[in-house]
């Protein structure tokens, strides 16, 4: 992942930042009127930080506190460190950090396992968009011995 930066994501960043999460989903999942809003609401939060490489942003994740919201990396620059990357960045911010995963989503499963997080609880898909099963995921920075 050389050459690439992570910095808080500014609102000129927002159709980027959309151009990247509805790349992950199918058209009509929720309108994107109600994803531009969130983004920009989130944006000015300063919830949103951003993986920039050359000139453009190419992924990017969104917390509340602790609470892991969205973590995308565009299709094109996947299987580069960028999603390692902005997660290496969230957990120097902070001791623990949870989200919610698909139950169906393997590689997602994969990568947060391979990043030290672990099943807490299983759902019925009640929060999420798609109405499908999901885990809850979380991670806990080890104490020092």
């Amino acid at each position: 992942m050389s050459g690439a930066a992570i910095i808080p994501a500014r609102f000129w960043h927002a159709p980027r930042l959309l151009a990247i999460l509805w790349a992950h989903e199918d058209e009509g999942a929720r309108p994107r009127r109600s994803d531009a809003a969130l983004m920009l609401r989130l944006i000015r939060q300063g919830a949103v930080r951003v993986v920039h490489d050359g000139a453009r942003p190419v992924g990017f994740i969104a917390r509340q506190g602790p609470i892991v919201l969205a973590l995308y990396v565009h299709p094109c620059a996947q299987g580069r460190g960028h999603g390692s990357a902005l997660m290496a960045d969230a957990k120097a911010r902070f001791g623990q950090l949870e989200l919610w995963t698909l139950r169906d989503n393997l590689p997602a499963r994969r990568f947060y396992a391979g990043h030290g997080f672990v099943e807490v609880a299983h759902g019925v898909g009640l929060g999420n968009d798609s109405g499908l099963p999901d885990i809850h995921l979380a991670w806990q920075k080890e104490a020092a011995a």
